[in-house]
């Protein structure tokens, strides 16, 4: 069964691409909603060679401000532009992302064919519009510039409801049905007692949630912020032979991604942002399910599909 939740990996090299590898970027897909997470130079092609369009309704969220995470954003809107898309779109970024976005446009003279509603980022709630399934909180990381990483979370479902309890109680099927699926207390016609949805309904289920780390080191603080995540999407630039080099460039290893998707008790890692000095991440792979064995690596047009909670 497909889930209609997936996220969608189009660049997962660090600073330098590689014959197999682009740079950062990568997208939520939900329902009739896109929300990408960096767009580094590129990503507009990686799109489209995936098949997918423009046209939905879209967020964009830029976790820092270096070339490789940002550049690929001038490229998303003119090509959307291209499509005479008309929806508006949502960019959240650190500071100086409504400056990079102002400049950029006039000094390469592009117009676009619709509007960009365009917010500086702090921590904490950063979207939830009550039109939208999901919200996006960002917290601080730790890299060489101001560096957000996000949580995707799905928003509070309601709970199942139980027809044949409902049937039992002497609520026939119909708009009475429709009204305690939705809270409300009906009478039902037969016997004339008051039945609450709770005795129909189970209690409203908890929304899935996608953590994206960005480049950072691994800190308490995003421990925190990660708990309990059904995916966590995690910088594992490094092996443990370059450990030092992670630790002086504020990137991770993938053991330490690993160790704290354990200590998040997280239920899947995702490894990515790569360092194109290995042409093969298995390695790095191995390295990490020592420490928390339900580790992938991601690829470019990886898709992965994430699961309802049971």
């Amino acid at each position: 069964m497909t889930s209609d939740l997936s996220i969608r990996f189009f660049g997962t090299s660090s600073a330098v691409p590689t014959k197999e590898r682009g740079l950062s970027c990568l997208a939520v897909f939900f329902g009739n909603s896109t929300a990408f997470f960096d767009c580094g130079e590129g990503s507009q092609r990686s799109v489209i060679k995936a098949g997918l369009g423009f046209n939905k309704d879209c967020n964009i969220f830029i976790t820092h401000m270096h070339g490789d995470h940002v550049v690929g954003l001038l490229g998303i809107l003119q090509t959307m532009a291209m499509n005479r898309r008309e929806k508006p779109v949502g960019v959240f970024g650190p500071k100086k992302i409504v400056e990079f976005i102002k400049a950029n446009r006039e000094a390469l003279n592009f117009g676009l064919t619709f509007d960009v509603l365009v917010r500086e980022v702090r921590p904490g709630l950063i979207y939830d519009e009550p039109s939208s399934k999901y919200r996006v909180y960002a917290e601080r990381s730790e890299h060489s510039t101001l560096s957000f990483a996000y949580l995707f979370e799905e928003k509070e479902k309601p709970g199942r409801f139980h027809p044949e309890k409902a049937a039992k109680l002497g609520i026939p099927e119909g708009p009475l049905w429709s009204k305690l699926q939705h809270g409300e207390e009906v009478q039902s016609p037969k016997t004339g007692r008051t039945i609450r949805p709770d005795q129909v309904v189970e209690h409203p289920r908890k929304g899935r949630r996608i953590g994206i780390s960005g480049d950072t080191r691994p800190t308490k603080l995003l421990e925190k912020f990660f708990r309990g995540c059904e995916v966590l999407i995690f910088d594992s630039t490094y092996s443990d032979e370059h450990e030092a080099n992670a630790k002086e460039n504020l990137h991770s290893t993938s053991r330490e991604a690993a160790t704290l998707a354990r200590k998040a008790r997280v239920r899947r890692l995702i490894l990515t942002h790569f360092s194109a000095r290995y042409r093969s991440v298995s390695h790095l792979v191995r390295q990490a399910r020592e420490v928390f064995p339900n580790t992938i690596a991601a690829k470019d047009f990886l898709v992965y599909e994430v699961e309802e909670r049971s």
